[in-house]
């Protein structure tokens, strides 16, 4: 699994309460990323085996919205994901972002 930026926030997201199931607009809300960018890394994960998604059992008339697919982290999505996290912050010397030596305008020196 490639773990981009948009991948590691939801990762994160996800781990800060393992076993909570999430739907989408929580975690859009939780990562900042817009749903065009969020479905498509919850397919992936899901496709990789970390997650499972399951519809919300409520009879929308009834709730008066549409049932929310939920998402939540697999056993082997817990281990995966706290390890490729822990590899990225390895990566990332003394957990600062690294900008080639010169900070982009407007980004607070660090």
């Amino acid at each position: 699994m490639r773990i981009t930026i948009s991948v590691a926030k939801v990762l994160a997201a996800l781990l800060a309460e393992p076993a909570a199931q999430r739907y989408g607009l929580d975690l859009m809300r939780l990562t900042g990323l817009p749903s065009g960018t969020l479905y498509p890394v919850l397919h992936r994960l899901t496709a990789a085996g970390w997650l499972v998604a399951d519809w919300e059992p409520i009879d929308p008339a009834e709730a008066g919205r549409p049932a929310r697919r939920y998402y939540r982290l697999t056993a082997v999505g817990v281990t995966e994901a706290r390890q490729a996290l822990a590899d990225l912050r390895a990566a990332i010397p003394d957990g600062r972002p690294s900008w080639g030596g010169t900070e982009p305008t407007g980004a607070p020196a660090w």
